[in-house]
């Protein structure tokens, strides 16, 4: 494997999603993070792919062939290393004091696991020197994956958006709520790409793009929340 590979490789995963950090940034225009910690949370959104992958294989061997309980374990386990990434990056800090904050990290540690993730996927095409494969696959990640990876954590962001002034009881009661229903929004996406073929794969990314708009409609229900 060359230097030269790894470099592609690494521009065709990491730069869409500096694209896609740079859009959702945006949002927080008025009082935006401090550059060090949204770096150091995309970097811990990063390292959380290198962590997640042995348990990942173990799953591959309790349950081979991609079924459901595969699917299931393999989001699971994303899902929870994503928040964690968040969680030492930016969401136990004193900088995380408005209520948009916690949608910023969580969104910048799903675009570091993305950056990684993207990465691999498009390192394996470009070892058998299958280039238009490798730009094919880094098109439809940028498109599709990388958004359902960022409506999942953006899901469990907005739940702790909303619920940021209230009692730590019910904080606790929303984050596992949207933690569940983060993972069965990842776990769908999953299963209908693997199961329904073409028809799956078009309604996938429909319900990504949805996602989005509804992710989007909620920074602007955040922004109005007050003390």
């Amino acid at each position: 494997m060359s230097p030269e590979t790894i470099t592609y490789a690494l521009a065709g995963g990491v730069l869409p999603a500096l694209v896609w950090l740079a859009f959702w940034l945006r949002e927080d225009y008025r009082h935006p993070e401090p550059r060090g910690l949204i770096l150091k949370t995309f970097l811990l959104g990063m390292g959380a792919v290198i962590l997640v992958l042995p348990f990942q294989k173990v799953v591959d061997t309790w349950f081979p062939g991609m079924a459901l309980p595969a699917i299931l374990l393999w989001v699971i386990l994303e899902e929870a290393f994503k928040f964690t990434a968040a969680f030492f990056g930016g969401l136990r800090t004193l900088e995380d004091n408005e209520p948009i904050d916690p949608i910023i990290y969580m969104i910048t540690a799903a675009l570091g696991f993305v950056a990684l993730e993207n990465t691999l996927f498009i390192l394996g095409p470009l070892i058998g020197e299958e280039v238009t494969k490798s730009v094919i696959t880094g098109n439809l990640r940028f498109i599709g994956a990388s958004l359902v990876h960022v409506i999942s954590s953006g899901i469990i962001g907005v739940s702790l958006a909303l619920s940021f002034y209230k009692p730590k009881r019910e904080r606790i009661i929303f984050t596992v709520l949207a933690i569940v229903l983060a993972i069965a929004f990842h776990a769908g996406f999953n299963l209908v790409i693997v199961h329904w073929n073409n028809a799956g794969t078009m309604l996938a990314f429909g319900s990504v793009w949805i996602g989005a708009i509804l992710l989007l409609l909620a920074f602007e229900k955040v922004k109005t929340i007050a003390r």
